[in-house]
């Protein structure tokens, strides 16, 4: 079998590595892709500066696209939809592999289902070494979403499908029918923006955003945000928003988002991944406004499709493709993360598939 190169991370504070691992026989249920593109995630972020630990050496990247090379004979080569797959097609998969037919699984939660994997944090080892984006190949495993994509999607849009948009796409889920309300979006990230976008394609009346960068609350204008709030200037947020999005994981962005909300009001959770101070909650507003607390982690195949559907119906009606505001070769995969850890863009690309020096 050929090998193939991955960018293993040992350690905030090492240096990455380059290997080379022999691609391995696929076992059944999986299929062989060829990376394309990956993007740099902010937990891959934190990963790299040590603010959240992972077993090493790992691959990290789990924003990813790429083009099938190989299936297991017995694999019945149809995408979770039943579309039929061949050899050169261009995929997204889940983040996550696990037991379908698990009981949470049936429940609609497979991202906390028994059996889970997660692509781009799984340990190295000398069989199984391929399940992150950066690296040229990438084995999907059995219990995996994989979804075939248009090729007329650009990559640096495609890659984030997975992960930032799916992710949304559950919280828009949760949040209920979003036409003719109000919604205010705490956190302009990717994950920010694409909640602008999805909250305007979805016929929202209108949608506030709320940040402490001005950069980014102008760029959100472009995503379908009409009003915008820069939080450390004293910003008067107003006090009948049906539906507020953290995308944040601020502790002050989410009380500030629940002072907001009208009788009946939602607020949907999905930003606070990481260790904060607790929250604090009024109790008697919550209950004498009908207000519902809803949290997020990942998401679950009903949302992964909504959102394959979502980039299909749109990725040319808003900006996705500039967010990727620099781009890398896998072998120079250190410089952007340090890149990224530097300037803070909202996104970085990895083009996999592209060797230094040469177009393609």
């Amino acid at each position: 079998m050929k090998n193939a190169t991955l960018i293993a991370f040992n350690g905030s504070g090492n240096h990455l590595e380059e290997m080379k691992t022999a691609i391995p026989e696929l076992k059944p249920g999986e299929i062989l892709v060829e990376n394309l593109y990956t993007t740099i995630c902010g937990s891959d972020l934190h990963t790299f500066c040590g603010l959240r630990t992972e077993a090493v050496p790992t691959v990290l990247g789990h924003e990813i696209v790429g083009e099938i090379v190989g299936f297991h004979p017995e694999h019945a080569q149809i995408d979770y939809l039943g579309n039929q797959l061949k050899i050169g097609d261009r995929v997204t998969w889940s983040i996550f592999a696990s037991n379908a037919d698990s009981d949470r699984a049936r429940a609609g939660m497979p991202q906390k289902s028994d059996g889970l994997f997660k692509y781009g944090h799984a340990t190295i080892t000398e069989t199984d070494a391929l399940h992150g984006g950066l690296s040229t190949h990438c084995v999907l495993k059995n219990g995996t979403t994989v979804l075939k994509i248009s090729k007329e999607i650009p990559l640096k849009v495609a890659a984030t499908i997975n992960c930032a948009v799916a992710t949304v796409a559950g919280a828009v889920r949760l949040s209920g029918s979003l036409k003719g309300k109000k919604v205010l979006i705490s956190g302009v990230g990717l994950l920010g923006l694409v909640a602008a976008a999805m909250c305007s394609a979805d016929g929202a009346e209108e949608v506030h955003v709320a940040d402490v960068n001005a950069e980014r609350l102008q760029l959100a204008q472009s995503f379908g945000a009409g009003n915008q709030y820069l939080l450390n200037e004293n910003a008067q947020l107003p006090n009948n928003i049906d539906v507020v999005f953290d995308m944040s994981g601020s502790p002050d962005a989410m009380e500030t988002g629940l002072s907001t909300l009208t009788v009946g009001g939602t607020a949907v959770w999905i930003g606070a991944v990481f260790k904060a101070r607790e929250v604090k909650v009024n109790a008697e507003q919550i209950v004498r406004n009908l207000i519902t607390i809803k949290g997020l982690h990942n998401y679950n195949h009903e949302d992964f499709t909504a959102a394959v559907k979502f980039i299909e119906n749109n990725y040319s009606k808003f900006p996705f493709e500039a967010l990727v505001s620099a781009e890398f070769v896998l072998a120079e995969a250190e410089a952007a993360f340090n890149y990224a850890v530097a300037n803070k863009p909202i996104r970085v690309g990895i083009n996999v598939a592209k060797k230094a020096g040469n177009e393609q």
